[in-house]
């Protein structure tokens, strides 16, 4: 299990997660590492596909909206063009998604400006439900954003679950601040594989329920590798 967490500290800036919340992040904690933080992060140019350098979608379920999703895919720093047909071997691509429960507030992309969006009072995750392909151990969150959307008390966690997908927990703590509607939160990831184009394996959970919707997504290579394999069995009890 993977796990990368930040909280915010008493003077508004992020700090290393010391308190677990769970029986699960307890668990977890021995073999937490230092998370990335999206702020930091130096990104050289994005792949431009058919959508643009930007691809907009929903997550959504039979009720309605659940949230926006804002994606794209960029490479190292000190490239000014991204394209996977020309990149070095070894190129690390960066998938980034910026996530807004409810809706973007943008009339002409996501829920738009129709009535399908849900009002949501809680998120608690975001995640993937399809492998982490190419998954290169790195991943994180803007950790000022995180912090601008629920507060300072802020924690979040992320794990690899047993297939190998990502999964970013939002716990706001006490004191009645969420990450709820029209507040957007930056997450990211990193792999050895280009996208092959967008693919519906992006969740949200909020208020209580899921929903899904699509993003730029890895093509399968036979010969590449998933972090969340190695970190998993690491964190296996030994017999």
């Amino acid at each position: 299990m993977l796990v990368l967490a930040a909280c915010g500290g008493d003077n508004g800036d992020t700090a290393e997660l010391e308190v677990a919340t769970t029986d699960g992040e307890a668990a977890a904690l021995p073999d937490a590492i230092d998370p990335g933080d999206f702020g930091e992060l130096e990104l050289g140019a994005k792949i431009v596909g058919p959508q643009g350098p930007e691809v907009k979608n929903s997550l959504s379920n039979e009720a309605g909206i659940l949230a926006d999703i804002t994606s794209y895919v960029a490479c190292p720093a000190g490239m000014e063009q991204c394209d996977p047909a020309s990149a070095p071997e070894g190129t690390v691509y960066t998938y980034v998604h910026t996530v807004y429960p409810g809706e973007d507030m943008d009339p002409a992309t996501g829920a738009g400006d129709g009535p399908d969006d849900i009002d949501v009072e809680m998120a608690t995750a975001f995640k993937m439900i399809a492998p982490a392909l190419g998954f290169t151990g790195n991943a994180g969150f803007s950790k000022a954003g995180a912090v601008a959307a629920a507060g300072d008390s802020v924690q979040v966690v992320i794990t690899c679950d047993d297939t190998g997908a990502l999964i970013w927990t939002v716990n706001a703590g006490d004191g009645g601040n969420q990450w709820e509607d029209a507040e957007p939160l930056t997450f990211y990831w990193q792999s050895t594989l280009p996208p092959a184009g967008p693919a519906p394996h992006y969740e949200i959970r909020a208020n209580g329920v899921s929903g899904t919707g699509n993003g730029p997504y890895p093509g399968v290579d036979p010969e590449a590798t998933n972090a969340c394999a190695a970190i998993n069995a690491q964190a296996a009890p030994q017999s």
